[in-house]
């Protein structure tokens, strides 16, 4: 198969759908993302059945993650086809929650595979420094030529997590700037803590918290701001 092909992939925190889930489905479908890497996604009791429901209400379907992943979830649209799924923990600190990847490789039109990684950083500076590299090795050990990585880091570019994953991966928002920067709190944004992180293969056509969505449904549907990158892969 020849021809790059565009996709659209949607990074969200949704606070373990604990808001107005209706804003929320509204907000995703508004994006329309080929894939959806979620954080905080349910992980408890009934998770699956929670998960199925929010892959419905966003049109969507389940790829893998939430407690088998401890938070991070990836949905897809039917035309990502599944190739593979990876999900995991990483080490544990006593005192804080613990951390996983919900990892994936999709294949698109073009036959495209792509490394999918979601995750939500600690709000411990420490341990999100020992897990950065851990991260990035999830979505290396997929093996597709190209990769993304996106969740909720839990600071700003200017953070040395944040940095040492930009060693190696291409920061998204920074390569072609496009709609709104700061991501928390939704309610007064002052932050840039989410981020779609890309391999340097990918070609970022644009990357930010999208434009012209009802400011009611954002503040009402969670306490973080979606970020949608537009993103072109080559044909392999």
């Amino acid at each position: 198969m020849t021809g790059a092909v565009d996709i659209r992939l949607l990074s969200y925190n949704v606070r373990s759908l604990r808001d107005d889930k209706a804003a929320l489905a509204r907000v995703v479908r508004a994006c329309a993302p080929d894939v959806l890497c979620v954080q905080e996604a349910p992980r408890f009791a009934g998770w699956r059945a929670r998960a199925a429901r929010l892959a419905r209400a966003t049109g969507l379907m389940y790829v893998t993650g939430g407690a088998t992943a401890c938070g991070p979830m990836i949905l897809a649209a039917p035309r990502a086809l599944v190739v593979a799924t990876a999900d995991s923990t990483l080490p544990f600190t006593p005192g804080l929650h613990r951390r996983g990847v919900a990892s994936a490789v999709l294949r698109f039109a073009n036959g495209a595979r792509l490394a999918v990684a979601s995750c939500h950083m600690s709000l411990s500076a420490a341990e999100r420094l020992r897990h950065a590299p851990l991260v990035r090795e999830r979505l290396e050990r997929l093996g597709a030529p190209d990769g993304v990585l996106a969740g909720d880091l839990n600071e700003g570019p200017e953070g040395h997590a944040f940095r040492l994953l930009t060693e190696r991966l291409v920061d998204a928002r920074v390569a072609a700037p496009e709609g709104g920067e700061p991501t928390s709190p939704s309610a007064a944004p002052a932050r840039r803590i989410d981020a779609v992180l890309c391999t340097p293969g990918i070609t970022v056509l644009g990357c930010g918290v999208p434009d012209a969505l009802p400011r009611a449904d954002l503040v009402a549907a969670t306490d973080h701001l979606p970020v949608l990158a537009r993103l072109r892969l080559r044909a392999p």
